[in-house]
């Protein structure tokens, strides 16, 4: 198995979510099941360090928002469990390689 970080793109608004939100992350999480090696978080605000100084970064929706590291057998394999999310607008997916 490799390891695969799923980033999560989507504006987070000051609103709880519903609880049909809730309840269809949570399936997903168990869908999940053993494949999870981190679940992760939503992010809180960030900020870009560069050596042209610090950026202040917002929860838009072009931000990355959150994240979880699963298990998969390959980038296909991975693709497959992001696909089945069903509360994020974009999922961007990296193997995380072997050092």
């Amino acid at each position: 198995m490799k390891k695969f970080m799923l980033l999560y793109r989507g504006a987070w608004d000051d609103k709880a979510p519903s609880q049909e939100t809730m309840d269809a992350w949570s399936e997903w999480f168990a869908f999940l099941g053993d494949k999870i090696v981190d679940s992760g978080n939503p992010f809180g605000p960030g900020r870009e360090i560069s050596p042209a100084g610090t950026k202040e970064l917002s929860l838009d929706a072009e931000a990355i928002t959150g994240y979880t590291l699963i298990n998969a057998e390959d980038i296909d394999d991975a693709e497959k469990i992001a696909l089945a999310c069903p509360v994020v607008t974009s999922i961007q997916v990296y193997e995380a390689m072997p050092m």
